[in-house]
């Protein structure tokens, strides 16, 4: 019937009439054919009724007409959000291939709340997609009350360097915490908190974390109390999806892993590790012991599998980091639960009994910023492998573009911890050191012109800096001994990066802070054996650069001092490292054992050794 009245209008008038008085009848898949039929017969801009008509095909439900419709008015106006939005929302209804980027492009190119939100869903969990600091701008000045809305912009202007917004939103949010207002906090994540925020009460405040619901008060107490069958070998479960051999957490675990004492221990990996990510896996994996997969187990069976082998000691390696399942810690599954190596902090809302660490990331001050009890090894929480990767040799400045006549620091922890107030202590020493060059890692345009920027508002000259590119992890450790000195960053230390920055044998200067993650590298400095090179605060980490940067001797001494130490002290002794973490272990499970609480204790150090512990 609808045919045959649009075939006998004398012109489009009547049929849009039509279009519109079905539309207000509820007839919305006849007001599409009739709205689409009256573009066909439209000579000129027929493009706003196909638009109209298919936007209108999907609040019908037709949804294949509509996803028709949508891609051809695509292919002619990529700009065009309206189309896009069609496509989006039929993709995101029947899980279809992947939209070609141009969709994204045309949400974000539009001022319409629903088409920005929209955009959201389909990137907003992309880190490294630089469009999501247009799109979180604009939803910023739409929401200007949304926190949440104003914390993603900040975190995607910490992966992107954008530092006139992080030094607005800093700025701005200490002057709320100040005046008593910390409702901000609520709505960040505790792992970008810390980029920021060396104060360990407001680390504790800073609790958006995806899919955690809290523990019931007393869980501890209850999960603890249940019966447990205890064997003669001490049952360890690790939890992590990090177990692939070039993943960060795995150069430094894995030796320890294999240095376990089977005689006296029963170790099972408990691995949500992607399949894609295991496929990188070039073969150590293997060599770990026993693994049990739950990446395709819902926390319900996964929970339920963990359970199965009767663990005495569940340790999660995660932590309020990315793709965490730490949930899983909240269910009763071991009479003992412990947080180590993967969040530099307390993983607030996640039941555990201990927080392994060290005396440095974990002095007296902290404990009342913990609900878990400190377990404090003797040297530093972090273990490394000194077994799977090459001592790296000489390394030319000529092959990276740099000068060989100047001082070179260099900085290459990965660029969201290069926070405002570190990037001004490197252009402070900078400016004290003007034959230094500074080499640091920054990786894409945005950053790169971001980080040139902040650094030529504070006086640092164009000739002072050198961008380095990221490369493969076996490349990038080569280069490292063409710098003089690493500078660390600031309030977030390097981690991973200081320990292998010491490794290829470069001395670190860091600042000493006031949270575990901003005394993690003045842990690993000590187990070094280089105290010396932790600042006390911004004046002595100035100084301390400028004397080394105008005397090559004792900066020679240095790099002499870590070929030294390599493999003798502390830090890179996997195997002392084990044991130490095994003592820890034996206290934990006797004291869950006798029906003790946990409480906080120290590990006494074993005997130094007198000999290398590898040739």
């Amino acid at each position: 019937m609808l045919n045959g009245l649009v075939a006998e209008a004398p012109d489009n008038r009547p049929v849009l009439l039509l279009a519109e008085t079905l539309l207000k009848l509820g007839m919305v898949g006849e007001a599409a054919e009739a709205f689409e039929h009256s573009a066909l017969r439209q000579a000129t801009a027929p493009y706003p009724l196909l638009v109209r008509a298919t936007s209108l095909y999907l609040d019908a439900g037709r949804l294949e007409k509509a996803r028709m419709l949508a891609e051809q008015l695509h292919r002619h106006n990529p700009a065009d959000p309206q189309p896009a939005y069609v496509l989006a929302r039929i993709q995101g209804e029947t899980a279809g291939p992947a939209l070609p980027r141009s969709v994204i492009s045309a949400l974000i190119g539009s001022d319409e709340p629903d088409h920005l939100l929209l955009a959201v869903k389909l990137i907003g969990n992309e880190t490294r997609n630089e469009q999501n600091l247009t799109l979180f701008g604009k939803l910023w000045r739409q929401f200007p009350d949304d926190p949440y809305i104003r914390m993603s912009l900040i975190g995607f202007a910490r992966e992107f360097c954008d530092y006139p917004i992080l030094e607005r939103e800093e700025e701005a949010l200490r002057s709320e915490i100040a005046a008593g207002n910390t409702a901000a906090l609520a709505a960040e994540t505790p792992h970008y908190n810390l980029m920021w925020c060396g104060d360990e009460a407001l680390n504790r405040l800073a609790t958006n974390v995806s899919g955690l619901t809290p523990p019931p008060p007393g869980a501890g107490s209850v999960r603890r109390a249940m019966p447990h069958r205890w064997s003669q070998k001490i049952r360890i479960g690790y939890l992590s999806n990090d177990f692939w051999d070039d993943h960060a957490t795995m150069r430094l675990f894995q030796s320890v892993l294999t240095a376990h004492d089977p005689d006296r221990f029963d170790v099972t990996l408990f691995c949500y590790t992607p399949e894609r990510f295991i496929s990188f896996d070039s073969g150590s994996r293997k060599t770990w012991g026993r693994i049990v997969r739950i990446e395709a187990l819902d926390d319900e069976q996964a929970i339920a599998k963990i359970r199965e082998q009767g663990i005495d000691i569940l340790v999660d390696l995660k932590g309020h980091t990315g793709g965490s399942r730490s949930r899983l810690m909240n269910a009763p599954i071991a009479p003992v639960h412990v947080q180590w190596l993967g969040f530099p902090g307390s993983c607030v809302h996640v039941d555990c009994d201990y927080v392994i660490g060290d005396r440095f990331v974990l002095p007296d001050s902290s404990k009342p910023h913990y609900h878990e009890k400190f377990c404090r090894l003797p040297e530093s929480y972090q273990p490394n492998d000194p077994f799977s990767r090459a001592v790296p040799g000489p390394a030319s400045r000529r092959a990276f573009g740099l000068p060989t006549d100047r001082f070179i620091f260099s900085a290459f922890n990965i660029q969201r911890k290069n926070s405002p107030e570190g990037i001004a202590l490197w252009a402070r020493v900078l400016a004290a050191n003007p034959h230094a060059l500074l080499w640091l890692m920054i990786d894409g345009t945005h950053a790169r012109n971001a980080t040139a920027d902040f650094l030529r508002r504070a006086g640092v000259k164009s000739d002072q800096f050198i961008f380095a590119p990221k490369m493969p992890y076996a490349a990038h450790i080569a280069r490292v001994p063409a710098a003089d000195i690493g500078l660390d960053s600031f309030p977030y230390n390097g981690h991973t990066t200081t320990s292998d920055m010491l490794w290829a044998g470069l001395p670190v200067i860091t600042r000493r802070g006031t949270n575990f993650a901003s005394r993690v590298s003045q842990s690993l400095l000590n187990a070094i054996g280089l105290p010396e090179l932790v600042a006390t605060d911004d004046d002595n980490f100035v100084a301390l650069c400028s004397e080394l940067a105008v005397d090559p001797e004792r900066t020679a001494m240095l790099k002499e001092k870590i070929a030294e130490n390599r493999l003798r002290a502390p830090l890179f002794d996997s195997e002392r490292f084990c044991r130490h973490l095994e003592i820890s272990f034996t206290t934990m499970a006797e004291r869950a054992r006798d029906g003790l609480a946990p409480d906080h204790f120290d590990v006494p150090a074993l005997p130094s050794r007198k000999e290398p512990f590898r040739n």
